[in-house]
């Protein structure tokens, strides 16, 4: 099997100037990646991973076209000639794969606030973003000007410093967005009033742009198709919009956006919540009104759902970001018939998205190497590749960081220090026990180093927790991960025991050279439940050892999915579900993987009720059910709460017994993920990486 399994996805493609050799585009997104303004190694070792991993276009994140745009702390300042230099390690680290890369230029407008620039926030009118709540100033004739010629400044930098092109965005957050939406412009001059008016800016950009960057170079712009507000622009105006854009005679293409980076970011990196293609009529719209290429987004997974697209014709190019944050090599793979290889994307949001809104650098819940190509490439400097791919080649081996010269640690990039998973020299048995996320991450890495390992499960099958929590329906592409791990785990050769439960003379029996033990945790009762059987563990109600029916209150602690996923699915049984919570909001880390507002939508519909600030301080029996005594802890109220069943999210304990045994022998030893303290699935897959790399 090979790339022709695809119609459309590995045929050539001309934008403009450009000849692209397939149609997945690395599209525009933060990375947090840029220093006090600049571009970084990290930035030039990221976008050429994904051009070695075969995709047809890079479009790098935004770069700030004016000193008013500064809306967070880590954002390339496009305006200040010292971006050169870093601009000419980007493409030449990605033109190096023969690769092109645009630059996205955008400037935020009124989505974005003071507090890093000390200047006030222009935008087209002064609406406050709802998100920022920071009235912005209207600009005025003169700033507006400004403006314009900022763009054609940051396009000037960017052909210095060896772009193929650039990109405006004037989708999702851009004050080109503003101008062109009635919601956020209500200016009575010019630059107003009908869409002719709100318009005019960004003509003004494509002329100045285009001058800047000359023939020989692709411009493309990005239109929001609609925005998802009260009043704002829709897929007809935005229709109109690609019209005018391709009128000018001076666009490559059109790239499509879905919904307002504040007001309804949830729509634009939608969770798995979200269906794949989800928006597709945005493309599809516009590609049947003009004839420049369209690129169309929308939480493309695999590359077959990237083929459908264009076959079914609603775009030209697809768009496939999340994916090659999970896997660089997502193009590579699917061209020479290895779809099954693409560690695919989980929408977890968790560490793409997720340390975004933490103002963190991007990383990957399940690619341990993402956020740190740098570091990686720094240590396989002058290594070959294969210009074929091979599942277990030398070529994956140098592409995942190996070097044989050493098994030092190299510094991060990003003030980190990562064991690199370097060849090693001599073959050790390894034994990992526990088949979880981290269990399975350390049998990978050990076995990618050139080990014998040997991987045991109590459980009938791999996944731990994970395998638990995707039993929800809704949460069921979690399980990815699994499916990914274990793959990658039987394609280097781990031998791989389920229903073996180890213990230490098993393991002695084994002799190994070294051991890993990722078992995980246990649920840990919480003090005031006593033994009370009608209080249960959300584990027990997803393995099925408990079953309850009636009314029942789920204990939030967490702040995360297991409450409302449990609560969702109990409801979906018949249950009357309420769930309570110490915190402000019920799953209030739900809004840093943007999954609040889809989960609020469902808990209503569900009949889920939800109640705030409530700390639990003792239970007792009542009936067939559970009293609950209960604390306001704003007000200091005592209450009292019953229900036929209580389900507790709470904190678990490491289940760390084999570790403690284990300590009295001479054996090399490592843990990692939950046995050594329960955390999320992101820190037992880097801890599995690190463990892995370290025997």
């Amino acid at each position: 099997m090979s790339g022709s399994r695809y119609k459309y996805l590995f045929t050539p493609m001309r934008i403009g100037p450009l000849t692209l050799r397939n149609r997945i585009v690395f599209s525009a997104h933060l990375t947090n990646y840029a220093e006090n303004g600049l571009p970084t190694e990290q930035h030039a070792g990221y976008y050429a991973a994904r051009a070695a991993g075969g995709a047809g276009l890079i479009i790098t994140e935004e770069h700030s076209t004016h000193p008013t745009d500064w809306p967070y702390e880590k954002l390339i300042h496009g305006f200040h000639e010292t971006v050169i230099p870093g601009y000419r390690r980007i493409t030449e680290a990605v033109h190096a794969h023969d690769v092109p890369i645009l630059a996205q230029l955008n400037h935020n407008g009124g989505q974005a606030s003071s507090m890093y620039s000390r200047l006030p926030v222009w935008a087209p009118s002064p609406v406050a973003d709802p998100m920022f709540r920071e009235v912005p100033k209207a600009v005025n004739l003169a700033e507006i000007a400004e403006i314009v010629a900022g763009y054609g400044l940051v396009a000037e930098h960017c052909a210095t410093g060896g772009f193929d092109g650039v990109e405006l965005q004037c989708s999702h957050s851009s004050i080109v967005r503003g101008f062109l939406s009635p919601a956020t412009n209500i200016r009575t001059d010019a630059y107003g009033g009908t869409l002719d008016g709100r318009a005019r800016i960004l003509l003004e950009i494509i002329d100045v742009v285009r001058e800047a960057i000359g023939p020989a170079r692709a411009l493309g712009v990005r239109i929001c198709g609609d925005e998802l507000i009260e009043g704002g622009t829709t897929i007809d105006e935005a229709v109109e919009i690609a019209r005018m854009v391709e009128a000018t005679g001076k666009a490559d293409y059109i790239n499509t956006s879905i919904g307002v980076a504040t007001a309804t970011l949830y729509m634009i990196e939608a969770s798995m919540h979200i269906p794949p293609g989800y928006a597709m009529f945005i493309p599809s719209a516009i590609r049947e009104k003009v004839s420049l290429p369209v690129v169309g987004v929308g939480r493309f997974k695999d590359p077959v759902q990237a083929d459908r697209a264009l076959a079914d014709g609603h775009c030209d190019l697809v768009g496939v970001v999340r994916g090659q944050i999970a896997d660089a090599d997502f193009a590579r793979k699917a061209k020479a018939g290895h779809p099954n290889d693409i560690r695919t994307c989980l929408s977890c949001n968790q560490e793409c998205v997720g340390r975004m809104g933490l103002n963190r650098w991007l990383g990957c819940i399940e690619n341990p190497r993402t956020g740190r190509e740098a570091q990686f490439d720094a240590a396989s400097a002058g290594k070959s590749a294969s210009a074929e791919f091979d599942a277990a080649s030398a070529k994956e081996r140098a592409s995942a960081g190996f070097d044989a010269a050493s098994a030092k640690q190299a510094p991060g990039s990003n003030g980190t220090r990562s064991p690199l998973p370097m060849p090693t020299l001599r073959s050790r048995r390894v034994l990992v026990v526990g088949g979880g996320p981290a269990g399975l991450q350390a049998a990978s890495t050990a076995a990618q180093r050139g080990h014998q390992v040997t991987l045991l499960e109590a459980g009938p099958r791999t996944g731990g927790q994970v395998a638990l929590a995707a039993t929800v329906p809704s949460r069921a592409e979690f399980l990815d991960v699994v499916r990914n791990l274990l793959a990658e785990c039987l394609r280097y050769g781990v031998d791989v025991r389920t229903g073996v439960r180890a213990d230490a003379d098993l393991i002695r029996a084994e002799h190994p050279d070294a051991v890993v033990l990722a078992t995980g945790a246990e649920p840990d009762r919480p003090w005031w439940a006593g033994e009370l059987d009608r209080i249960v563990d959300v584990r027990q109600i997803l393995d099925g050892s408990a079953a309850p029916q009636g009314t029942v209150i789920v204990l939030d602690d967490l702040g995360f999915h297991q409450s409302t996923s449990v609560a969702e699915l109990l409801a979906d049984r018949g249950c009357s579900v309420r769930i309570i919570t110490s915190g402000m909001v019920v799953g209030q880390d739900l809004g840093i993987t943007l999954d609040m507002e889809t989960w609020n939508v469902r808990a209503d519909a569900k009949n889920i009720a939800q109640q705030t600030d409530l700390v639990v301080l003792g239970a007792e029996p009542e009936d067939e059910g559970v009293r609950l005594q209960v604390l306001r802890h704003t007000t200091g109220e005592n209450l009292e709460m019953t229900a036929d069943w209580v389900v507790c999210a709470t904190h678990a304990r490491p289940a760390d017994a084999l570790w403690a045994e284990l300590s009295t022998t001479d054996y090399e030893t490592h843990r990692a993920g939950d046995c050594l303290t329960p955390r999320r699935a992101h820190a037992a897959v880097i801890e599995g990486h690190r463990a892995g790399a370290a025997v």
